[in-house]
C-alpha cells in the first residue's frame, strides 16, 4: 500500500432539527464569550425562505451578536468573498457560520481564512497555497450534494469567469452540522441535480488517479453510492420523506469525505466551464457531461466502474464481464437523469455547437482536476466529449 494522507472535518454532528440548536453548539466552542460576534454567511434565497430563522434566533438567544452576510450568489465570485472579508474585519468577527449550499459554505471557508490570515486571495489559489490560520468555522449544508462541509476545497469564480480552487486542510471547518429537516423543502429538480452531483463525487473519487487515492476514500465512495442510489428517487418524488432526505445528506457527506482526499477529475473539469459561462447549476453541469466522460474513461477503468455499478443499481446483473457491466452502468445513469427530470443534454441549457471551442479551451485550464483522470484528456478529447453531450 502506498503512503497517503486523509483529512476531514473533526466533528460531524447529525441532528434532525439541529439548526435550531446552532447557538448552543457555538456556545460550547473555544472562541465563545459574552462579546463574541458571529458572521452568518448565506444566500438571499435561504433568507427569503426562512430556512435560517430558527438558527439565527438560537444564536442570538445564546448571547452572540450576529452579522448576516447574505450576498452569496451561485458560482460565487472572488469579489463577493473579499467584500465579506472586509465586513468581517470591520465587525471584529470571532466565528464564521456557513449556512446553505456549496456556494455559501465555500464563501464561508475563505472568509474565515482571509479575515484572520490576511493572505492575499490570489496567493491562496491552488493546492496547499493557503497560509496562516483561520477563524473558528461551522458549516451547515441545506442541500445533499456538494459535501462542502467536509472538504478542504473552495471553488470561486475569478474576474475572467474562470473557476479557481483554494485547496488546503486549513479551511476544513471545526464542525459540520447535518440537519436533514433543512432539505425537506428542496424542489425536485434541485434534489435531483445535487444528488447526482454527490454520485459524481463518489464515482470520481473511487477512480481518481491522484497519488493520494486511498482505501478510506474508496470505502466511503462505496458507502455513499449505496445510500444515494437507494434513496435518490424517493427523495425526488417524495420530498417530505425524512428518512430518504437523511440518507441523501449522509451519502453526500461521505462522498465529500471521499473526494476531499482522492480528488475529482474530468467530469468536474468539463462541468466548471458550463457553470461559469452559462450559469448552469454545478450539479446539473456534472450530470450533463457524466456519461460521456465515463464512456471516454471506460477503456482505462471499466473494472472499477463495474465494481461501483451494483452500489447504485442493486439489480444490475453482475454475472458478466466488466465491459458489459460498465456499459450498462453508464446507460442506466443516463436513464436515471431522465427519470429524475433533469435536462438531457447541453442544448437544453442554451449551449450550441459554436460554444464548444470556448468550453473546451476553458476545461483544459483545469489542470488541478485533469491530472486525476483515469485517461489523459486532450483539447480534442474535451471537444468530442462536449459534442457527444449535446
Amino acid at each position: 500500500m502506498t503512503d497517503f494522507t486523509f483529512n476531514t472535518t473533526p466533528s460531524i454532528r447529525q441532528i434532525n432539527g439541529g439548526a435550531a440548536q446552532l447557538g448552543s453548539l457555538l456556545a460550547g466552542m473555544a472562541f465563545a464569550n459574552t462579546s463574541a460576534s458571529v458572521m452568518f454567511v448565506t444566500d438571499p434565497g435561504i433568507v427569503k425562505l426562512g430556512l435560517c430563522d430558527a438558527a439565527l434566533q438560537n444564536i442570538k438567544e445564546s448571547g452572540f451578536s450576529v452579522t448576516i452576510f447574505d450576498g452569496v450568489e451561485p458560482d460565487p465570485k472572488a469579489t463577493t468573498v473579499l467584500g465579506a472579508v472586509e465586513i468581517a474585519k470591520a465587525e471584529n468577527i470571532a466565528c464564521v457560520v456557513g449556512f446553505g449550499g456549496g456556494s455559501s459554505m465555500d464563501v464561508a471557508k475563505v472568509v474565515a481564512l482571509l479575515a484572520r490570515s490576511g493572505q492575499p486571495i490570489d496567493e491562496a489559489y491552488g493546492v496547499g497555497q493557503a497560509t496562516g490560520s483561520r477563524l473558528p468555522l461551522v458549516l451547515v449544508p441545506t442541500t445533499a450534494g456538494t459535501g462542502s462541509e467536509v472538504t478542504a476545497v473552495s471553488i470561486l469564480t475569478t474576474g475572467t469567469e474562470e473557476k479557481k480552487g483554494i485547496v488546503s486542510p486549513i479551511i476544513l471547518p471545526d464542525v459540520a452540522l447535518l440537519d436533514a429537516e433543512l432539505t425537506l423543502g428542496l424542489p425536485p429538480h434541485i434534489t435531483a441535480a445535487t444528488g447526482v452531483d454527490a454520485m459524481v463525487h463518489a464515482i470520481e473519487a473511487y477512480t481518481s488517479r491522484s497519488a493520494n487515492n486511498n482505501p478510506i476514500s474508496k470505502m466511503l465512495a462505496v458507502q455513499a453510492l449505496d445510500l444515494l442510489g437507494a434513496n435518490i428517487r424517493t427523495a425526488v418524488s417524495d420530498g417530505s420523506n425524512i428518512e430518504a432526505r437523511q440518507n441523501m445528506l449522509l451519502g453526500s457527506m461521505l462522498a465529500g469525505q471521499a473526494f476531499a482526499n482522492a480528488p475529482v477529475a474530468a467530469v468536474h473539469a468539463l462541468a466548471y466551464p458550463v457553470g461559469s459561462l452559462f450559469h448552469v447549476p454545478h450539479g446539473l453541469s456534472n450530470a450533463l457531461v457524466l456519461a460521456e466522460v465515463m464512456r471516454f474513461n471506460a477503456p482505462e477503468c471499466a473494472t472499477e466502474y463495474a465494481a461501483l455499478a451494483p452500489h447504485v443499481f442493486a439489480d444490475i446483473d453482475t454475472a458478466r464481464g466488466a465491459q458489459a457491466i460498465c456499459a450498462e452502468f453508464i446507460e442506466r445513469l443516463v436513464a436515471l437523469n431522465v427519470d429524475l427530470g433533469l435536462e438531457k443534454g447541453l442544448r437544453q441549457v442554451g449551449i450550441n455547437e459554436a460554444d464548444l471551442d470556448r468550453l473546451s479551451s476553458d476545461a483544459m485550464n483545469q489542470t488541478r482536476l485533469l491530472v486525476n483522470n483515469p485517461r489523459e484528456v486532450t483539447l480534442a478529447d474535451a471537444r468530442h466529449i462536449y459534442e457527444a453531450s449535446m
